[in-house]
């Protein structure tokens, strides 16, 4: 009888021990996905951010009457493509993320056309809205780039975790998934070519 009880309080115990770590790190994960799927939205803020400055830039540019249309269309249309790119910051996987990517980096191309095209015209380089929205751009395109390292950060510790022995027990039962990275542009790795031609 003595042997029962105890055998009883011993798988009792057992589980308490068992259930609490399953509980633990549960929340755990919970937290750390909650962490990088926060520091998501704020990627996804500093993004909304710099396409309102290109409207805005691209209104004060449209000002320029003899400014290049095929220019301008270009811009709107790649920022239209990249708000439409939306992502479930809890199920980011790694082709929804490229697509993203690939959208932003269309928009960013399209914006440097049309910076390098304002050098002709020095009245709208002189023009002080533009100025200011062009300093502004800078100052967003940093904080893309640091949001982005912060989620990465984030993402990746939330992904180490999922894989880490016990952890991953729980990972696998609750249904935790890797959470996507940014990862560089195709080609980012090679210097960029500079040609100074002076005519």
């Amino acid at each position: 009888m003595k042997k029962g009880i105890i055998a009883i309080i011993v798988i009792i115990v057992l589980a308490v021990i068992v259930g609490g770590w399953y509980v633990r790190t549960n929340n755990n994960l919970v937290d750390m996905k909650g962490q990088a799927t926060k520091q998501w939205a704020n990627v996804e803020s500093s993004y909304q951010r710099r396409s309102d400055l290109i409207g805005n830039l691209v209104k004060t540019v449209q000002g320029a009457a003899d400014f290049e249309r095929e220019t301008l269309s270009d811009v709107i249309e790649a920022r239209a493509k990249a708000t439409s790119t939306t992502l479930d910051a809890n199920n980011l996987t790694a082709e929804q993320l490229a697509e993203f990517q690939q959208a932003q980096s269309g928009l960013s191309s399209a914006l440097s056309r049309l910076l390098v095209t304002v050098e002709r015209y020095p009245d709208l380089k002189a023009n002080q809205n533009f100025l200011e929205l062009q300093s502004q751009l800078e100052g967003t395109e940093n904080r893309i780039n640091v949001e982005r390292n912060r989620f990465n950060d984030l993402a990746g510790e939330y992904n180490i975790k999922i894989k880490q022995i016990p952890t991953n027990i729980v990972a696998s039962l609750a249904n935790f998934d890797e959470l996507a990275l940014f990862n560089a542009n195709a080609g980012a790795e090679n210097a960029p070519e500079v040609n100074f031609e002076f005519n």
